[in-house]
């Protein structure tokens, strides 16, 4: 038997491809489970050694890390192919959501051959813990997440209207204090752009004291700053809550017609567990 018969018997394995996809997809199942606290406790891992790694200088103690690495990467890219072959819309995995973060957890590995420091982005796999939802069955708690993405999407003008007069408001205030303070010997207002970042860091109440006014009508205008800071902060939060308020509640589910699963939201167009397409 040839390379392509076996290539061709290989994909064309329907009994193989259920019983990865019942493992790697499902977990109600016992060896979806296990398999998916297995994954859970591999990414932790890969995790903690890139920050150790960050901190370790000994040549042997780094080179245990990346060979550990290597091998967790080998075994997240195998998963990454198998989830490619088991699923039933292979195209619709990898341009959903988790397809796309699971493919870029396992990048950085390889791009670090090229550039050694983008191996550090391999933190971005912490992502990939939102599986865990999955294996606890906490889906209603992500569902509370997608109400809370799509008010902030419907606030997104009136945040961002909001957001350009805060930053008129910084360039004004900045410059205020710039005519205020700079005229005095050895004031820290050197010039606009410093003052504009005073007002920024005093309006948002960060207040890293690396600045200061030295006239009593900077520090007058720096006490209104700082008290319009509490106010401006909580406009945001306003608009969302409203938003949310607003919300129209009990929205249509979606069932899946290839695995029967529910939980889908009205603009979903594919399933969220299986990948296959859902219908109008």
């Amino acid at each position: 038997m040839g390379i392509k018969e076996r290539w061709n018997n290989l994909m064309s394995n329907v009994a193989l491809k259920r019983k990865l996809y019942d493992i790697i997809f499902e977990s109600d199942t016992r060896a979806g489970k296990t398999f998916d606290v297995a994954l859970m406790i591999c990414i932790l891992v890969s995790i903690i050694l890139t920050i150790f790694d960050s901190l370790i200088s000994h040549h042997v103690g780094q080179t245990i890390m990346v060979v550990l690495e290597y091998l967790l990467t080998i075994f997240f890219t195998a998963e990454y192919v198998a989830r490619l072959y088991c699923s039933p819309n292979p195209k619709a995995y990898a341009l959903s959501f988790f397809g796309i973060v699971d493919l870029l957890s396992i990048l950085p590995v390889y791009l670090g051959f090229f550039m050694h420091s983008a191996r550090f982005m391999i933190v971005i796999r912490s992502i990939r813990l939102i599986r865990i939802f999955r294996i606890f069955k906490l889906f209603s708690f992500l569902e509370e997440g997608y109400m809370l993405i799509d008010s902030i999407m419907a606030s997104f003008r009136k945040i961002l209207v909001f957001f350009l007069f805060v930053v008129i408001m910084v360039i004004c205030i900045g410059t205020i204090m710039f005519m205020v303070e700079s005229t005095e010997p050895g004031s820290p207002f050197t010039d606009i752009p410093t003052s504009i970042y005073w007002a920024i860091v005093t309006l948002t109440t960060v207040g890293y004291g690396d600045i200061t006014p030295i006239t009593p009508l900077g520090r007058f205008l720096s006490s209104v700053v700082m008290l319009l800071g509490y106010t401006i902060i909580a406009v945001p939060t306003g608009i969302v809550s409203a938003s949310m308020m607003n919300r129209p509640r009990g929205s249509k589910k979606k069932n899946c017609p290839n695995c029967g699963r529910s939980g889908h939201e009205e603009k979903a167009t594919h399933c969220k567990y299986c990948g296959s397409e859902l219908e109008e």
